[in-house]
């Protein structure tokens, strides 16, 4: 059985996911409601493309979905940057959040190489 609770990199990312809605919830509704919706979807996207790619059959069909996640990780990074820049989100957040984003796609290139190796 492949156990994606058993995966250090979901945790992070489900973590990360827990922070952008808590982050998105503070954003004004009638501000931007696509671009927080859009934030609010990347965020969501990485934890579920691990999990989703975890069940697969081969490590290239799992990688194939660590990469989606990845990308989902840029797409959120540059929705950060964007709403930082717009100003709808604090400075402190912003930092906090892209750390976390980072560190998770650092974590999946890392789980990729790996899986390339076997």
């Amino acid at each position: 059985m492949r156990d994606v609770k058993k995966l250090h990199v979901w945790h992070k990312a489900l973590a990360l996911a827990l922070a952008v809605d808590r982050l998105t919830k503070r954003i004004k509704p009638s501000q931007y409601r696509s671009l927080k919706h859009q934030i609010f979807r990347a965020g969501l996207s990485i934890p579920a493309n691990i999990a989703e790619g975890r069940r697969r059959e081969s490590a290239k069909d799992f990688a194939k979905f660590l990469s989606i996640a990845a990308g989902s990780s840029s797409e959120l990074e540059s929705h950060l940057i964007f709403a930082r820049e717009a100003r709808l989100i604090p400075e402190s957040e912003f930092v906090s959040i892209i750390s976390q984003t980072i560190e998770v796609r650092k974590m999946l290139y890392g789980l990729m190489k790996r899986l390339a190796e076997e």
